[in-house]
């Protein structure tokens, strides 16, 4: 069974832009040192919006050395970027944006959410890149709900939706740069399950709704998040109520990081060159 490291209650959460209420689980100038190859993970949890005839959201904005991972639970996001890629997604859909060697994005409701108005409720996860790739070209995935394998949990305890990695025969359809398993794990209330990680692996559970009782001994309420040790495989879990986790596990990158808000780099030279490319305007260039 992996021993239990610590669990982790999200502070009050803080506005992205005019329409993301988040809260911040880890970020890599904190915990996050803990959980490579994941360096931030924030919680948009579920927002009613009025009506509006502006779309409410996050203007461009720039980003290099890592990827971001957008998992849509209510509601719906469009995304644009300087490569010309972008998008919708909605309910159980993903954006996986490699931002690599330099990406300006922004992100808003849809312009049919914002005219009926509704509830959000998303997940953006920051996933590390080695150095080998930091300066690579920036991708795009869309991975829409209907091309995410869904696996039933035994005994009618939930399923899981398996984003990235493989669990019970499902293979995530998302590519990773390093060995990565995200799962989106329901489970209904009262239904047990056990879970195996990979030894050696870093490994966070994530709950964002409901309460879960990890390992028989540890209670994890929404908001919280379950740090485990990389020795070990087992992890059992019992849903006091309805619950929705996310499962982050991955081989970690034995790398220096150096952060500097939307830049995260192996150095303080890497930082101060992103921030005279971006500047420079470089990133729109080099897109």
């Amino acid at each position: 069974m992996k021993k239990i490291l610590g669990v982790y209650s999200a502070p009050r959460p803080h506005w992205v832009g005019d329409g993301f209420p988040v809260r911040s689980l880890f970020g890599y100038d904190g915990l996050g040192r803990h959980l490579s190859p994941f360096l931030l993970l924030d919680h948009a949890a579920p927002t009613p919006f009025p009506p509006a005839a502006r779309p409410r959201g996050v203007g461009r904005h720039p980003h290099r050395g890592f990827e971001t991972v957008t998992v849509v639970y209510q509601g719906e996001v469009e995304h644009r970027d300087s490569t010309g890629a972008g998008g919708l997604i909605g309910p159980g859909d993903v954006q996986w944006m490699t931002a690599a060697g330099g990406i300006l994005h922004e992100e808003f409701h849809s312009r049919a959410f914002t005219e009926r108005g509704g509830t959000i409720e998303m997940v953006q996860l920051w996933v590390n890149l080695p150095a080998r790739d930091k300066m690579s070209a920036p991708g795009y995935q869309t991975l829409l709900d209907a091309q995410i394998p869904s696996v039933d949990l035994p005994d009618g305890a939930g399923r899981v939706r398996v984003i990235a990695g493989e669990y019970g025969g499902g293979k995530g359809p998302a590519r990773t740069h390093t060995p990565i398993d995200m799962w989106d794990i329901r489970l209904a209330q009262g239904g047990q399950a056990r879970f195996d990680g990979t030894p050696g692996h870093t490994l966070a559970l994530v709950v964002l709704r409901g309460t879960v009782l990890v390992n028989g001994d540890t209670l994890a309420r929404e908001g919280q998040l379950v740090h485990f040790e990389r020795d070990g495989t087992g992890v059992t879990l019992e849903a006091n109520n309805d619950a929705i986790l996310l499962w982050l596990a991955g081989e970690p990158i034995d790398e220096p990081v150096v952060g500097y808000g939307p830049f995260v780099m192996n150095t303080q030279a890497e930082i101060q060159q992103a921030i005279e490319d971006y500047n420079a305007g470089r990133f729109e260039r080099a897109a």
